[in-house]
């Protein structure tokens, strides 16, 4: 069986000499293991396509029940992202979670789109600082794979906004100071109004426009390390390209 389809390369494999075991995320099927027989030869048809972040058109076949991509031709490759290497690493961060939240055979849209549009606001949007670029990759896909915060008003007293406003990690809720005894054990994380209000527009605003908002200092710092915090308490673990990602950011 043969399926031609387009495909995100979150993660790429050497295997003996010349070979590739590629994690694809899919068009049509979904997050898929597939593997890239020649691609490392010189020369090869199919090396630019099976590329870490490529974007490209596939032509898969089911080999002994295993996927094996016959032609591979890429259609982006994220050049600026590959240009700058703290990009690259947060790029390889948001691949990461991608194949970590995708199911594999399952078609992701949503998610396939978060993960293409935050490689091209790493590529193509230099003005956009990497934390906000981050932070709503991450509270999005926490959106998308079932952990979607309530942000609407204090969870204790029902105060919208809620008065000097925190988000409590592991309920994933909004709440006033003053009502942290209301919930239960965990951490709450303080969020600034500005900071608030960009959280919201990430969780219910248009996809399209997901990055569409200016943030910047001590606010984007808050809403910054409640998405990080949120993301590792709801996955509970961490990252590999995160904590590269973090090296180059001390």
């Amino acid at each position: 069986m043969h399926i031609t389809t387009k495909a995100l390369v979150l993660r790429s494999v050497d295997y003996k000499e010349s070979d590739k075991i590629l994690t694809l995320f899919t068009q049509d099927q979904g997050k898929l293991t597939a593997s890239a027989r020649g691609c490392r030869k010189k020369g090869s048809a199919i090396a630019a396509g099976c590329q870490l972040l490529a974007w490209s058109e596939v032509v898969l076949y089911d080999y002994q029940g295993r996927w094996s991509v016959k032609e591979a031709a890429a259609e982006r490759l994220f050049q600026g992202v590959r240009e700058d290497i703290v990009r690259l690493a947060l790029g390889c961060y948001f691949a990461e979670a991608a194949e970590l939240l995708a199911v594999e055979g399952e078609p992701a849209p949503e998610l396939l789109s978060l993960t293409l549009n935050s490689l091209h606001a790493l590529d193509k949007l230099p003005d956009k600082p990497l934390p906000l670029v981050k932070a709503a990759f991450e509270w999005r896909a926490m959106v998308l794979a079932g952990y979607e915060p309530l942000v609407d008003g204090c969870d204790v007293c029902g105060a919208a906004p809620p008065e000097q406003p925190r988000f409590h990690l592991r309920e994933g809720v909004l709440h006033c100071a003053k009502c942290r005894e209301g919930l239960g054990d965990g951490i709450s994380m303080p969020l600034s109004p500005p900071a608030l209000a960009a959280l919201r527009h990430i969780v219910y605003g248009d996809p399209k426009r997901l990055f569409s908002f200016r943030l910047e200092g001590e606010d984007l710092r808050l809403l910054a390390d409640a998405a990080e915090a949120y993301v590792h308490t709801q996955l509970e673990r961490g990252f590999s390209t995160l904590d590269y990602y973090k090296s180059l950011n001390p």
